[in-house]
């Protein structure tokens, strides 16, 4: 490897993680609000978890959609086809959780807020690459 090579690959890993931080830092406001309004919707008002699920889930999309646009990937472009695709990434996360209360929940009898909580950590590293290799590529 050449050491241009050595010198251009620093500064893009250097990039990816300051980007992986902030998403991550953005995706922790993002997963307060989802958990926050899941656990009223499913807890308090009633609602089936899946229902909840999309509903918290959506709440918490379009906010890390917004940070992420402005501080983690700075792009103001096109902004309608990348909250599109963003929110698509998004709907990965919602099937994703959702197959995990039909084993967990349905299947196992674990309690649906722990399945939903334990979803987080797994779709968030998903949502990073998918958001970041298309959402805002």
């Amino acid at each position: 490897m050449t050491e241009t090579a050595v010198r251009t690959q620093a500064p893009e890993s250097s990039r990816t993680l300051r980007q992986l931080v902030r998403y991550t830092l953005i995706g922790g406001s993002g997963v307060a609000l989802d958990l926050v309004v899941f656990l009223l919707m499913h807890n308090v008002v009633g609602l089936d978890e899946q229902f909840a699920n999309v509903i918290s889930t959506t709440l918490g999309i379009t906010n890390n959609f917004v940070l992420n646009a402005r501080f983690t990937f700075e792009r103001r472009d096109r902004l309608f086809v990348r909250f599109l695709r963003f929110y698509a990434v998004g709907l990965t996360g919602i099937a994703l959780t959702n197959l995990l209360f039909l084993a967990f929940t349905d299947g196992l009898g674990i309690d649906a807020n722990i399945v939903k909580a334990g979803s987080m950590p797994l779709v968030l590293a998903l949502q990073f690459v998918l958001n970041r290799k298309w959402s805002f590529a």
